[in-house]
């Protein structure tokens, strides 16, 4: 109706020809064909002329019906996206992204997506890589509809890379754990951690409020151990990168476990780690805006006893230690005769194994049966001493003793001493030089008989000395 208006108002000489283009948003030379057609054919002139013609970019009816029926019997639980890779790697056919969706919701195989929610201010990334890690579980159908299972990836914040991507039955302390300490070997150590307000990230006093960050958890006590930062994010948009790096695991990874045979736990992860983490960096990994690294290698050689889950307790009289239903018995140590009473360390190793300990000394090493292994370990003189950084291992005997050997001319027989000492009338001892007694020959019992020995001269004047 408005393209009518138009040209009617520019027949009546109301607007310029020139004008009624701009007003229609055409050049003037469409408009100047139009006007023909108007003049030749009237009003239906002005319809397109395509219409009802089939276009030459037309897409083969046997290739639309060939894409409906993979996408309906072989890749169902595909994304379009992903959907769209697979025609064109594995069948060989090329279509626009675009055709794919169009055809996929005009048949009804997949809903329309709804509109995006408000406006919010993209993030920056980190510059450099090793600034900024993100650490979250996303739990989903990973392994089939029957099972729940929990997917933990620890991914940088400079160009999405994932370092680490584990199926677990469930996120917690232990797991996490296991997944920090494997990046912290691979890679090294990062600057700060990005996670949400789980309970083995953070403490938090009241729901939907702050964390309380004096009251760190395992998993924060062992960051501050080794300096790393800890951030907690206070909505899922915060975590926009981390939360869309899920979309695509879930949209993608169900689907390649499926069509490679895999049900089981172990064998998935086992795809993950030889197989899939390298494909799925290779095609989202963005290079990172500056040069270098901010991850700087570890000289820890104690992180198995960091990432330990630890608590204390106190040693029973009977010496032993018990936390919920296990009780481990301690041995006799050297350095002290009974711990009953004193405060220890219990801590619960990643393996399964438990590990005791006092202050430095190490009191007990348990099996995950309870069971004691190996020899119990001390420090100090004649001990062993734990592996940490800069502390020497100091070894017993490293000394040689200090001896004074035997001359051909000492004899066993001892001689006169300088000193030798009285007693007064109240009973007191009062020392007196052999100079006092004069020239007097001092007799010595020995085991075997009795012998007389007189005192030099030069004893005496030594004696002397030694009174003065």
């Amino acid at each position: 109706m408005k393209l009518q208006d138009v040209i009617l108002k520019a027949m009546a000489k109301k607007i310029t020809w020139w004008d009624a283009a701009e007003i229609i948003g055409v050049s003037d030379r469409t408009m100047r064909r139009w006007r023909e057609r108007l003049e030749t054919d009237g009003y239906s002139g002005l319809g397109d002329g395509r219409k009802g013609k089939p276009s030459l970019r037309r897409i083969p009816l046997a290739v639309g019906e060939e894409v409906l029926r993979l996408y309906r019997q072989t890749y169902y639980d595909l994304n379009i996206k992903h959907f769209h890779e697979k025609l064109a790697a594995e069948h060989g056919i090329k279509l626009s992204y675009t055709w794919v969706q169009l055809a996929l919701q005009g048949a009804g195989l997949v809903a329309k997506r709804r509109k995006r929610g408000k406006h919010r201010r993209r993030r920056e990334r980190r510059p450099m890589t090793g600034m900024l890690l993100h650490i979250d579980g996303s739990k989903h159908h990973w392994l089939g509809e029957e099972h729940w299972h929990d997917l933990i990836v620890i991914m940088d914040d400079a160009t999405s890379e994932i370092y680490y991507a584990q199926l677990v039955e469930e996120e917690s302390t232990r797991t996490v754990m296991a997944g920090l300490r494997e990046v912290i070997e691979a890679k090294g150590l990062f600057c700060a951690l990005y996670s949400d307000r789980g309970s083995h990230f953070f403490f938090t006093p009241k729901a939907g409020e702050k964390v309380d960050k004096q009251r760190p958890t395992q998993v924060g006590r062992a960051m501050k151990e080794l300096g790393v930062q800890m951030i907690a994010a206070y909505s899922p948009q915060a975590r926009g990168r981390s939360e869309r790096s899920f979309g695509t695991w879930q949209g993608r990874l169900p689907q390649e476990l499926r069509l490679a045979g895999i049900g089981t736990l172990d064998n998935a992860n086992q795809f993950l780690r030889e197989r899939y983490i390298t494909e799925f960096n290779g095609r989202f990994t963005e290079p990172a805006k500056e040069k270098g690294t901010a991850f700087r290698k570890t000289g820890r050689a104690d992180l198995d006893w960091i990432f330990s889950v630890q608590q204390e307790r106190v040693v029973a009289k009977d010496n032993t230690v018990t936390m919920g239903s296990q009780v481990w018995q301690i041995g006799k140590t050297t350095f002290k005769n009974s711990l009953a009473g004193s405060t220890v360390t219990i801590h619960e190793h990643l393996d399964g194994k438990v590990s005791i300990r006092y202050g430095p000394h190490v009191i007990g090493r348990y099996g995950p049966d309870g069971v004691p292994q190996g020899k119990q370990e001390r420090r100090g003189k004649g001990g062993v001493v734990e592996a940490v950084e800069n502390q020497k291992q100091v070894f017993p005997r490293s000394h040689s003793s200090l001896e004074i050997s035997q001359q051909t001319r000492d004899s066993h027989f001892p001689t006169a001493p300088a000193v030798s000492f009285a007693c007064t009338k109240n009973g007191k001892p009062r020392r007196r030089l052999n100079s006092d007694v004069g020239r007097a020959k001092v007799e010595i019992q020995t085991q075997d008989s009795h012998f007389h020995t007189a005192p030099t001269a030069a004893g005496a004047r030594k004696a002397k000395r030694t009174d003065h």
